[in-house]
């Protein structure tokens, strides 16, 4: 049976309000982090996941353990409560979106190293015409 379950938490990270959307589908974790600015209300960010969700870039999925047990309804209460109180992003979230920054990181480089060799490969070209131009007046 297909699992899928997808969150979204809302922090502010020092300097904007930051929202990080997770995706896990069947044990596998994918994330996607947004940058809100200024703080965004609930109606907001119910506008803008109608908008805007299919258009986020997911980061790749990563493998992840889940564990099925029953749980005491105190506890699962203290952990909500812990993690409406935490700041940050969980480990497994940072660990995707480092994932994509790299890849992000390598698809740049290699986009610029072809860049810069297109326009040597023109520079070349134009001063072989220049030079062929010179020895054609004799």
């Amino acid at each position: 049976m297909s699992r899928h379950v997808g969150t979204l938490n809302v922090f502010f990270d020092g300097q904007f309000w930051t929202g990080v959307f997770e995706n896990t589908n069947d044990g596998k974790l994918s994330v996607c982090k947004v940058i809100f600015g200024a703080e965004p209300k609930d109606c907001e960010i119910y506008e803008f996941i109608l908008k805007n969700y299919h258009k986020l870039k997911f980061s790749p999925e990563i493998e992840i353990s889940e564990k099925m047990t029953a749980k005491n309804p105190k506890r699962i209460q203290r952990e909500a409560k812990k993690q409406l109180q935490t700041v940050g992003i969980g480990t497994k979230s940072q660990q995707a979106l480092k994932l994509q920054h790299e890849q992000m990181k390598t698809e740049r480089r290699i986009i610029s190293r072809e860049r810069n060799e297109a326009e040597k490969r023109r520079i070349y070209e134009m001063k072989q015409s220049k030079r062929k131009e010179k020895h054609k007046g004799h």
